[in-house]
């Protein structure tokens, strides 16, 4: 059943942005569910069909926004074992492995973390999303491994929706980078837009796309003459755009080991202990991992935090430099 909200612009809000204007009013809506719902086109402004979320609205302006009921998924269930770090009757925090992807699209509509999750429990997802996306509230990378946390209801879903837009949310990620940053810690603040020369990348931009910052800290420093120089960092989002800490980590000269699609040329590792030039040549993934997620709980109004240890294959490397760079 199709919900309709009816709202007058007040003389206060004369000029907002009418996305803006309606969040300030039913703040229980995120910004980025109303304007997927005017660019579905359920928005009218005095009477008229609305499709730009910019538009400024004036006052005495009458606006009519359907919220119509969601679309179940019908979506084959992936017998898939999830690792499943916390679950109560509204969320799911999960520890996603590398390889998998989050939600169906173009090229795999079947082996991805949403599927997984109907073949779980497909009556407890949230359905405000896209009817692919039930449940997903936030994404990481097919070749990231770490924390990513399910809604389970839809008012649980636009509650943390709104602490990701609000960037209250704790992001904690580990990375193995190759060289130094300079400095060896920091903040990265700058613009992150697609790439022009390739529309599956983003990049770096003065002036146009999304801010986003990354506050960012060396944690340790492996060199010698038996191992290319490498850096083990910690990254902190302020923000979470596409790419963000790959295309930062690149912007700054030190692109993430693993990591095939922003990966600077390097030159073939020479004179490099055998063991672990055999481990990195052999990494079939980025070395990023979601190490910890914080939130506040969308019932409880309790503060949690959660942390996982770097999987397998990521911690097999970070020994070996321990041990050959002693």
């Amino acid at each position: 059943m199709t919900k309709n909200i009816n709202l007058i612009v007040k003389p206060e809000e004369n000029n907002l942005r009418v996305d803006v204007f309606i969040n300030k009013i039913e703040g229980l809506i995120s910004r980025t569910r109303i304007k997927n719902l005017i660019l579905k086109e359920k928005l009218k402004l005095n009477d008229e069909i609305i499709k730009s979320p910019s538009k400024k609205v004036s006052t005495g302006d009458r606006l009519i926004l359907q919220i119509p009921e969601p679309k179940k998924a019908s979506l084959k269930p992936y017998d898939f074992k999830l690792e499943i770090i916390y679950e109560d009757e509204d969320l799911l925090v999960i520890n996603k492995p590398a390889g998998i992807i989050m939600h169906p699209g173009a090229g795999n509509y079947h082996n991805t973390i949403v599927n997984a999750l109907m073949h779980y429990n497909k009556d407890a997802l949230s359905t405000i999303g896209d009817e692919l996306r039930p449940g997903i509230v936030h994404r990481i990378d097919k070749d990231t491994s770490g924390l990513i946390v399910v809604a389970k209801n839809n008012e649980t879903h636009e509650n943390l929706s709104i602490q990701f837009s609000d960037h209250t949310i704790t992001r904690v990620y580990q990375l193995l980078i190759w060289g130094k940053l300079r400095p060896t810690s920091g903040k990265i603040d700058t613009f992150i837009t697609r790439s022009s020369k390739n529309r599956q990348m983003m990049e770096v931009s003065n002036s146009k796309g999304k801010r986003a910052i990354t506050n960012y800290k060396t944690l340790e420093i492996f060199e010698n003459d038996k191992t290319p120089t490498l850096s083990l960092v910690e990254c902190r989002l302020k923000t979470g755009r596409t790419h963000q800490i790959r295309v930062h980590m690149t912007h700054m000269g030190n692109s993430i080991m693993g990591d095939g699609t922003y990966k600077k040329k390097y030159k073939k590792l020479k004179n490099i202990d055998t063991n672990l030039e055999n481990l990195i040549y052999k990494l079939d993934r980025q070395f990023l991992h979601a190490k910890t997620l914080g939130f506040i709980h969308p019932k409880t109004n309790e503060e949690m935090v959660f942390s996982s240890i770097l999987p397998q294959e990521l911690e097999n490397i970070i020994k070996l430099l321990k041990k050959t760079t002693k």
